[in-house]
């Protein structure tokens, strides 16, 4: 048994054995410093000893009653703070892509490309309607040129805003105040010569589960309906320094689940019989409905692909790391992504252009070459067609020159035994401030939670294979945030090694593949757990079938009556992209929209 003497002696040695930097240690020479830090470990050393000691009925050197060390309290956390291990969807590892792209394109893989919006062909609608739903990237040219003011365009979209939104619920906040005084500076400094870029002057709209100073950031929850979180998220910030104007906090589900939130439920625009479904629902119907130049969403497992196709829209959901997650509410750090809802593809792309990239307050992000192109010859691109890809969707895309490469299942999560991944866990680490309070106010007993079945890792939305029952079924808050606090840390990191397994298995999967077309939506689960980036675009004009929609946690939405009747609209498509295909598949689904006419339909809401 190793002794507290011996203990100190071996302290000693490793100090001796150390580099010391003087500065780090606020100007200590080694002589003060070796002194103090064996004074601390004496004290740390011989008290732990005492406290041994008292417990076992006995004493130190003889001496009895020596006080035993206050217990330390831990450091406390909210929503945001990271964990130190961070989830890689590169198979490698992110050092192994980084080096592969240094020996590939050298440092220009690293360097943002300028996007370029085209000049504006034809007459300037005069109609307010007709100019509120014009695509984003044709605006841009608009405010570029001089035909039309930031001041102009935002007050076209406040109006639109405070006319639809008792109907919609697409808004939490109008900011009408600084939207108009941020236009007013758009124009002058773009009168003045200082165009900031293809965003500059554009009124949009951002899911209120990102943090936004002097205004309400409510997670779509009651309890934090005023709750002023005093930063702006990081992608605020790089929307705001590219000249974007920020005019509306948009819905989003009870903490990012489906479309049901405080005030009621956002509906969709073509069909407001139905919910927009979640969680995104915000920025999707704003979106839709001419409310917004563009929203940005997030996405856990399918809250950004979920209402782009129940609102028929154009959207991205990026590689895992590519943007920022920095200031927005967290469900998940292994899996939340931060993406545009737009009317076209070239929309996404040139609100993507702004807001990627590597921010050293979100250690999940990464830098990787992003080129947009208009003209993107589809014989050059390896893609991959499942046999239930949608049939006008691939048969227009032959006619452009696809070749397609027919493919099978993909693997499964389900097969690995994976569940959802460990989502309910991460739930419950980024919820448990809030956890806290709630148990106190309902009376639960935290520390009496059922115990798990061995073997549960921890599924989706508490339904892991053995996970244990609800305590808060039927509550009014999230009680999927509770179910995760019991799994056992064994259970959850084997769960994660299967889910490597399952990155792995989509690598080999993905090798000779740059893309690739299967039915809608069919693998938002897995690529949830890998990173893989995926597009929606619309493809046909119809009735929509019924359908749930996904939440941001994968929660079905909860809006659609037994059997509305539902008119006509959009309906969407999905291109899965290999990782950090990104610009591929958009340039890809640009070339559909280049020579169709779907996404220039608009609701009559």
């Amino acid at each position: 048994m190793t002794t507290p003497e011996e203990l100190l002696d071996q302290t000693q040695v490793e100090l001796e054995a150390m580099d010391f930097d003087a500065e780090a240690y606020g100007g200590l020479d080694r002589r003060q410093f070796m002194f103090l830090s064996l004074a601390a470990a004496a004290a740390s050393t011989f008290g732990s000893a005492a406290a041994r000691a008292q417990a076992a009925g006995g004493a130190v050197g003889g001496a009895a009653g020596v006080s035993q060390p206050q217990a330390v309290t831990p450091f406390p956390l909210g929503n945001g703070e990271a964990p130190a291990l961070q989830f890689q969807p590169y198979p490698g590892g992110t050092g192994a892509l980084i080096e592969k792209l240094a020996r590939e394109r050298g440092r220009a893989a690293f360097d943002r490309s300028v996007f370029t919006v085209e000049k504006f062909a034809g007459a300037v609608p005069t109609n307010p309607d007709d100019i509120a739903f014009l695509p984003a990237h044709r605006l841009s040219a608009l405010i570029k040129e001089r035909k039309i003011t930031s001041v102009a365009l935002t007050d076209i979209y406040l109006t639109r805003l405070k006319r639809l939104n008792p109907t919609l619920l697409c808004a939490v906040t109008i900011m009408e105040d600084s939207a108009r005084a941020e236009a007013a500076k758009a124009d002058a400094e773009i009168k003045a010569g200082k165009y900031r870029g293809p965003l500059h002057g554009l009124p949009y709209g951002v899911k209120d589960l990102f943090n936004t100073k002097g205004v309400p950031t409510t997670w779509g929850a009651a309890d934090f309906e005023k709750r002023i979180i005093d930063e702006d998220a990081e992608v605020v910030v790089r929307l705001r320094e590219a000249g974007a104007v920020l005019i509306a906090k948009l819905a989003t589900g009870l903490f990012a689940q489906g479309d049901q939130w405080f005030r009621g439920r956002t509906n969709n625009p073509w069909n407001i019989s139905q919910g927009s479904s979640g969680s995104s629902a915000g920025p999707a119907s704003a979106t839709a409905a001419g409310c917004v130049a563009f929203g940005i969403g997030t996405e856990t497992q399918g809250s950004i692909v979920s209402p782009a196709t129940r609102c028929g829209l154009s959207a991205l959901r990026p590689t895992f790391g590519r943007v920022s997650r920095q200031g927005g509410m967290v469900l998940a750090w292994s899996q939340d992504r931060v993406g545009p809802l737009c009317r076209t593809v070239e929309d996404c792309a040139m609100v993507f252009n702004v807001i990627h990239g590597v921010d050293e307050k979100d250690p999940s992000t990464i830098t990787t070459p992003f080129q947009f192109d208009r003209s993107v010859k589809l014989a050059s691109l390896r893609i991959g067609v499942d046999p239930a890809a949608p049939k006008e969707f691939i048969d227009k895309l032959k006619e452009l020159g696809l070749n397609p490469k027919t493919i099978g299942a993909r693997p499964s999560q389900q097969a690995l035994g994976i569940g959802g991944g460990g989502l309910n866990i991460e739930y419950a680490a980024a919820f448990d401030s809030y956890v806290q309070r709630k148990a106190k106010e309902t009376g639960l007993d935290l520390n009496a939670l059922p115990e798990p079945t061995p073997g549960g890792g921890g599924g989706r939305g508490g339904a892991s294979t053995a996970g244990p029952p609800n305590p808060l079924a039927g509550s009014d808050w999230n009680p999927r945030f509770v179910t995760g606090r019991t799994v056992r840390a064994f259970d959850f990191l084997q769960n994660q090694r299967r889910r490597y397994v399952l990155v792995s298995q989509w690598g080999e999967f993905m090798k000779d593949l740059d893309m690739f077309i299967a039915s809608p939506q069919v693998d938002v689960g897995p690529n949830a757990q890998t990173g893989h980036p995926c597009v929606v675009v619309p493809y046909k004009f119809d009735v929509p079938q019924q359908q749930g929609g996904g939440g941001r946690g994968g929660a079905a939405a909860t809006s659609a009556p037994a059997a509305p009747e539902l008119k006509p609209q959009p309906i969407c498509a999905t291109i899965i992209g290999a990782l950090y295909n990104d610009d591929k598949i958009l340039s890809v689904a640009h070339l559909f929209q280049k020579n169709t006419d779907f996404h220039q339909k608009r609701p009559t809401t």
